[in-house]
């Protein structure tokens, strides 16, 4: 696959100056290749090859592998005490140290070994780096979980030892989304380690390059070479195969040592035999040192030209275990539920002035923690998920409190005047913009059924549909209305008993077509897959003649991880369509229900359209897989001419190539082109799933998106390890599961379709809560901050870390091109206007008490930074 890469045409900053991140403390006044005390230093022989290799001492300690959590947390007690009787025994040892969970479990597990460490980190010897909470995969948690891991790990770092990590690092995970140099900079780091891609996966310029995100921001990567952990023995056999990797032109290098995975760290065997083949002179000066030691000397040794010439890449680091996309259905919808819950739960609690930033912090470490690169990936043993399942919903539990809370003190001020037999609803809107959507309602004590009115009596379109219940109760049954919600912010509606009225605009369906003012829909009865998709606002049908099964099955050989898997798009098989049922034909929406099925598995797949201008067709899933060592794709033919594919990646987009590769993305993927000439574009949005392919024309089908809805691997099945055909395993993803995607039509521009924004409205619906009569000084509708529901879209409202009467907002570029944007936050009582660049992120600190006086910080809380914006009064 191509990428793209550069040599800056224009001046490359050099890197930041000492003064710009937190010093590294004196090496202990220990000299360049110190040895222990009693072995004096020999001179090196003449021969000795002209560089200094920086040997890095770590323990990569995965808290949750093949093992359960409560051995990770046993095990870092343990290594961390192998690593301070390490650095007792030979004064120039240094040990490197990342995930800051290790260290909050080794404070409230061993206070003397914590204490250790602390006199180590003031002595320089323990250095800190990474500055996450844990070493997570890194491209499927959202931006505001990248943001997250920062802010609880470094500032962990900076209350416990006084210091925070200008180096990131994250030696494990199988891949690294392009925004990653634009979070790390607002964390205050200015360098970045990781090992994959491998050389063999990828065309990166070499060891050491500039990594440049879609915002312009930059960080100096270094690719570790070989590996990031070695054998308990000497470090010769490591030190050669990274030799072999490394880009030779850099000269001074960093290898990394210490017995890793499930923890150890350097032993006594590695130190040594570093001091013999250092004084033997056989690979050049071999020095314990730390990446925050090498960055900092490369950049002197470069000096500023040098830095300058190095090579840019633009672009994500992939491939690496693409099948980690798709492995484990459960935990990436886990994951994506909690993330969504624990961002709604900080907007709420700060509109309600509620101090919730310990149970909010309680909920984000158990989310982060399952982010962690074999948890979320899907390649941790089966007990590992019942952990992260607990895990996860204790994160929700502690959300739906805090929403609850904050619902109910906002609803009980909220003036609801008595209406006989009528019932109170408050709809909450969690999205910094206007929200209109449809919104299922169960009632109970009306035998005749209900409408909906709004605050005024005025009739808002509804129909019925079916309870959740299934009881004799006669009056017990549920609605779905339209709701149109200010902000961020609520609307009062009432339910009324009897017939309501219909909605506006048109909505014909049968059980092969549904229409409405914009989008007509037409099935075919013996695949159950769409024949027609017509956008009537641009004439263009985007299926139309397009060929290709909707469904397609396959055998899938490959391990847990899908180890040197390039694509999925691999032949396969169809689900039989059983039955199609028009399930409902009312006012508001139709919806036709799709049934398949194949082998011992079945699905569902219910098609929605509402009347009016709904411009989406929702489609909820129903998968109920109990197949072996299997892979389905949906696949969404399109008949679009030379199309262009965009992934979401965190706070940002990527255009990848259209070769049917597997590509990770958040929660859309669009493909653009045109239809006899007319410009048209497809986009399929979804609530569950992150592995992706957009695929060419191949024999029978034409251009289309694939969505990797299960694979069913055995669990933490690692090759070149081979199954026993006798063997007895346990395989992921048997049962159901439920998902929901869209198909968004447009005219061939993604940015005009809004897709982050219905991504969000998907992934964290609305609430509607019963509420009773009462007086109160709020009005009916009410909204608390709005972005304009344009480019720029915030993405968190918060309480600030340090000061309970001090909103924050952070806000993103969400299409790629400058913008400027006004932020009205009625909760502050102002209005803020500031410029934004393509994909940049910007964070306001506003004091309530003086919003006036807001400034911009960073993503930790724990600074100003430069940047013009006005604040008036709203």
């Amino acid at each position: 696959m191509g990428r793209r890469m550069t040599r800056p045409s224009d001046p490359t900053p050099a890197a930041p100056t000492p003064s710009d991140r937190t010093p590294a403390a004196p090496m202990a006044n220990a000299p360049s290749g110190a040895q222990p005390a009693d072995l004096p230093r020999a001179p090196r022989p003449a021969a000795t090859p002209g560089r200094t290799l920086h040997m890095i001492g770590n323990a990569h300690l995965d808290p949750v592998w093949l093992w359960p959590w409560q051995e990770g947390y046993q095990e870092a007690r343990a290594t961390f005490w192998s690593a301070i009787h390490r650095m007792d025994e030979y004064p120039d040892f240094v040990f490197t140290c990342d995930q800051v969970v290790l260290l909050s479990w080794v404070e409230e597990s061993d206070p003397e070994l914590f204490a250790r460490i602390q006199e180590k980190v003031a002595e320089g010897r323990w250095v800190m780096t990474g500055g996450w909470w844990v070493e997570p995969d890194c491209n499927m948690p959202s931006g505001e979980s990248f943001v997250r891991q920062g802010l609880y790990g470094q500032r962990y770092l900076k209350e416990k030892f006084g210091v925070t990590a200008s180096v990131g690092m994250n030696v494990d995970p199988f891949g690294h989304n392009a925004m990653l140099p634009a979070i790390l900079r607002g964390q205050g780091m200015d360098s970045y380690c990781f090992l994959r891609p491998g050389p063999h996966e990828s065309e990166l310029p070499g060891t050491m390059f500039w990594w440049e995100a879609p915002d312009g921001n930059r960080v100096l990567a270094y690719r570790i070479p070989f590996e990031y952990c070695s054998p308990p023995g000497e470090v010769a056999g490591q030190t050669e195969k990274a030799l072999g990797q490394l880009d030779r032109s850099l000269g001074d290098l960093m290898i990394f040592y210490g017995v890793g995975n499930h923890g150890g760290g350097p032993t006594k065997a590695n130190i040594e035999s570093i001091h013999r083949y250092d004084r033997m002179g056989t690979f050049g000066e071999l020095t314990m040192s730390s990446p925050r030691r090498y960055f900092d000397e490369m950049a002197k040794r470069l000096g500023e030209q040098g830095l300058a010439d190095l090579p840019v890449w633009r672009d994500d680091l992939q491939h690496h275990a693409a099948g980690c996309y798709s492995a484990h259905s459960g935990v990436k919808a886990w994951q994506r539920r909690a993330q969504a819950a624990v961002l709604s739960a900080e907007r709420w609690a700060a509109i309600a002035g509620h101090d919730a930033r310990a149970d909010l912090e309680r909920a984000w470490k158990q989310v982060l923690f399952n982010q962690f690169h074999d948890v979320l990936p899907g390649s941790a043993i089966e007990p590992a998920y019942d952990d992260a399942r607990d895990q996860l919903g204790e994160a929700v539990a502690i959300s739906k409190r805090i929403i609850t809370r904050a619902h109910n003190v906002i609803a009980r001020d909220v003036r609801v005047p008595e209406e006989t037999g009528t019932q109170p609803v408050i709809v909450f809107n969690p999205h910094p913009w206007p929200v209109t959507t449809r919104v299922e309602m169960q009632y109970g004590l009306a035998p005749n059924g209900v409408h909906v009115v709004d605050a005024d009596g005025a009739d808002v379109p509804c129909q019925r549909t079916q309870s959740v219940a299934t009881t004799d109760d006669k009056g017990r049954g549920a609605t779905v209305f339209q709701a149109e919600l200010p902000p961020l912010g609520y609307r009062l509606y009432r339910l009324r008993q009897g017939p309501g009225m219909h909605a506006a605009g048109t909505l014909s369906a049968s059980e092969l077509h549904l229409e409405n003012d914009v989008l007509r829909l037409e099935l075919d009865p013996a695949t159950g897959w769409l024949t027609s998709l017509l956008d009537k606002r641009t004439g263009v049908d985007l299926v139309a003649g397009a060929a290709g099964e909707h469904t397609q099955i396959c055998a899938d050989p490959t391990d847990t991880w899908g180890h040197r898997v390039v694509s999925y798009d691999w032949p396969g098989e169809a689900m039989a369509t059983t039955g199609i049922v028009l399930r409902e034909s009312g006012p508001l929406r139709a919806r036709i229900r799709v049934e398949r099925a194949w082998g011992r598995s079945t699905m569902t797949e219910e098609f929605t359209l509402g009347a009016g201008d709904d411009d989406a067709v929702e489609v909820r899933v129903t998968l109920d897989w109990r197949e072996r060592a299997h892979l389905m794709k949906l696949r969404f033919p399109v008949a679009l001419e030379s199309p262009a594919a965009t992934y979401e990646i965190p706070f940002a987009h990527l255009g990848r190539p259209i070769d049917g590769a597997e590509e990770p993305a958040q929660s859309w993927v669009d493909l653009s082109g045109a239809v006899d000439g007319a410009r048209a574009g497809l986009a399929v949005v979804n609530n569950a799933k992150h592995g992706y392919d957009v695929a060419p024309p191949s024999a029978g089908r034409d251009h289309s998106i694939g969505i990797t809805a299960v694979r069913s691997p055995v669990y933490a099945w690692h090759d070149p390890r081979l199954l026993d055909p006798d063997g007895h395993y346990s395989y992921q993803d048997q049962g159901t599961q439920r998902f929901t995607y869209l198909l968004v039509p447009h005219a061939g521009d993604w940015r005009a379709a809004g897709l982050t924004r219905r991504a969000a409205v998907l992934g964290s619906p609305v609430r509607a809560m019963l509420e009773s009569f009462h007086d109160g000084p709020l009005p009916p509708a009410r909204g608390y901050l709005d972005d304009g529901g344009g480019q720029v879209m915030v993405t968190a409202v918060k309480l600030h870390e340090d000061a309970p009467r001090d909103l924050v907002v952070r806000a993103v570029e969400s299409t790629g091109r400058a913008a400027a944007a006004t932020l009205d936050i009625p909760l502050a009582g102002v209005r803020i206007t500031a410029d934004f660049g393509p994909s940049q992120i910007r964070t306001f600190r506003i004091p309530l008490d003086d919003p006036h006086s807001a400034v911009e910080t960073d993503l930790l809380e724990l600074g100003s930074r430069r940047g013009a914006f006005t604040v008036e009064s709203w």
